[in-house]
């Protein structure tokens, strides 16, 4: 029994440790709780309090017109994620901590176990399983580790899983097992169409018309398996479907989107620090050791007389993604824009959300030529795997975050603070309505409040034009926030145009609001009732706002100031 155990873990041995390290890195979700510190855009500003409002609201099947009362008076429903997705069954089902927790589990051993099959299948035709299983592993496991963009899923972590079924399924045909097929059926359940998927079916799309242009067959499997995936994001994504073509009910505020209006020179400047250094929502962190790697095995390849045809693939795509990407926000996309709905409110931009993938395929196929060619090759490799999963392991949400000094899941959220200010209003949080200033509104919402204001991916375009006036006075004070709002608004905010951007400032802040110039007759007709302010407003009295009390709590970074809208 024994030496059955030790020969299976001998040949296993790297897939072993590669999966303790991530063990690891998921630790401290699982030791510290909500005493997480995790990224706050993106994440808790905004879709881990969606989630939770639509798992609590009991309108998870509703029709897509139907509106949600916890914001902007009513927000369609078909502004929330599907009935159809993972997400939103795992925060029914889990409190919010530990539906994230669960999320963050099952993206790095997809991302880690989908990374490894897919170098795995690429080595096997040419190099050789056994000999590069080292690289496999330590190239996956720093893929799997890559601070991907929670509510995502497993829209980039399931690209390499998502790659080598369809590889096999191209190769095999009918012969193909079914584990391949069912990874086709599964994954829309668990990642987005609109942020990845969309191109990554349309770059199998191109696949397969090469194919058939070269071979003069259509590959009947490899076809039914795109248009498989496809159909079932569509049933998945049924309400932004209807949202998209059918307006669901209303005329969304992304309608007036106004974006892109980068010169040449700054589309160029897009594109360098795209490809140097990705997004916020899909870094890939190859600035310090892929790249230097990949140029290495390029000067190797010349030198040895090489032709790098995987890796010169990989490298142009990337090449081609960061350009896109930079091209889309260029001013001269705005007469294509101007003239469609789809191409103004769609951003096909996201196709960048492919760059890890290519690039740590890329980083395989260059640690694959180092190690062949140069006489230490194989402690170079090794070398620059452990350092690359230094870097993604060093940038774990708790060290992240908690070096940066944002607060902690149960912080941010501040359940008891909230808890003393809805038991000092004393009325069901349905019968009346807040907004908040210097501070995301998403807090309230978490809380259960009903705000005006919000953030969300789509909205009413008509609440957009009647909030606006609410704050005309403060965008006046500051055109980025005007430009920032008007142009794409997203973030619908009390904005203060001595704040600008900033929605964090905790109890210790010294910093006060002096002169808060908002159109309150408004906030008032709109329904509005109390401001929540995470810093005092010095002339409340002259803008119709009545003081009632400061909140702190001892588990809580913020302090909460109550003004009631007194005209």
């Amino acid at each position: 029994m024994w030496s059955t155990i030790l020969r299976t873990f001998s040949k296993n041995k790297w897939i072993v440790i590669g999966c303790l390290i991530i063990v690891a890195y998921l630790m401290p979700y699982y030791i510290l709780g909500e005493d997480t510190h995790i990224r706050v855009h993106d994440n808790l500003d905004s879709n881990i309090v969606w989630y939770k409002i639509l798992a609590e609201s009991g309108q998870i099947f509703a029709p897509p017109g139907t509106t949600l009362p916890y914001a902007v008076n009513g927000l369609p429903r078909s502004a929330l994620s599907s009935s159809l997705d993972l997400m939103v069954w795992l925060y029914v089902w889990f409190e919010p901590f530990t539906a994230y927790t669960i999320n963050q589990t099952i993206m790095r051993f997809v991302g880690f176990f989908g990374m490894y099959g897919l170098l795995r299948f690429l080595f096997q035709t040419r190099d050789g399983v056994k000999k590069l299983q080292l690289i496999a592993v330590g190239v996956s496991v720093g893929f799997a580790l890559l601070p991907f963009w929670p509510s995502g899923a497993l829209s980039i972590a399931g690209l390499p899983l998502a790659l080598l079924a369809f590889l096999n399924i191209r190769k095999f045909g009918r012969r193909t097992s079914k584990l391949y097929w069912l990874i086709i059926v599964l994954l829309p359940f668990h990642s987005s169409l609109i942020l990845s998927f969309v191109f990554f079916l349309a770059l199998m799309g191109l696949v397969w018309i090469v194919d058939w242009f070269r071979t003069k067959r259509v590959n009947m499997s490899f076809l039914g398996a795109l248009f498989l995936m496809g159909s079932i994001y569509l049933i998945k994504n049924y309400t932004v479907i209807i949202s998209m073509f059918f307006s669901g009910g209303f005329t969304s505020h992304r309608e007036e989107f106004d974006l892109g209006h980068n010169s040449l020179a700054g589309t160029i400047r897009l594109f360098n620090k795209n490809f140097i250094f990705a997004h916020t929502h899909d870094m890939s962190l190859h600035q310090q050791v892929i790249l230097p790697a990949v140029i290495l095995a390029v000067f190797i390849a010349i030198y040895k007389r090489i032709k790098p045809n995987r890796l010169a693939v990989a490298m142009t795509m990337n090449f081609l993604l960061s350009l896109w990407y930079a091209f889309w926000y260029w001013e001269g996309f705005r007469v294509l824009k101007d003239e469609s709905m789809i191409l103004n409110t769609f951003n096909f931009s996201r196709i960048h959300f492919l760059h890890p993938l290519f690039w740590y395929m890329a980083f395989a196929f260059a640690l694959v030529i180092v190690w062949k060619n140069l006489k230490l090759g194989k402690p170079i490799v090794i070398v620059l795997m452990v350092v690359q999963i230094g870097i993604v392991f060093g940038l774990n949400e708790e060290k992240k975050y908690s070096e940066i000094g944002t607060p902690t899941f149960e912080e941010f959220y501040s359940q008891d603070l909230f808890n003393n200010i809805k038991k000092y209003i004393g009325k069901a949080p349905s019968n009346y309505q807040v907004v908040s200033v210097a501070m995301h509104p998403t807090i309230a919402q978490y809380n259960g409040m009903h705000t005006l204001d919000t953030y969300n991916t789509t909205y009413p375009l008509s609440y957009k034009h009647k909030f606006r006036k609410i704050i005309a006075p403060e965008l006046e004070k500051n055109q980025n926030l005007e430009s920032y709002f008007d142009t794409w608004g997203g973030r619908l905010y009390m904005y203060v145009g001595e704040l600008g951007k900033d929605y964090v400032f905790s109890k210790n802040s010294d910093e006060v609001i002096e002169q808060l110039d908002i159109n309150t007759e408004q906030l008032q007709q709109m329904g509005g009732d109390y401001v929540l302010s995470a810093l005092p407003i010095e002339n409340h009295e002259s803008i119709g706002l009545e003081f009632e009390k400061a909140f702190q709590h001892a588990s809580s970074p913020w302090k909460i100031h109550l003004y009631k809208v007194e005209l």
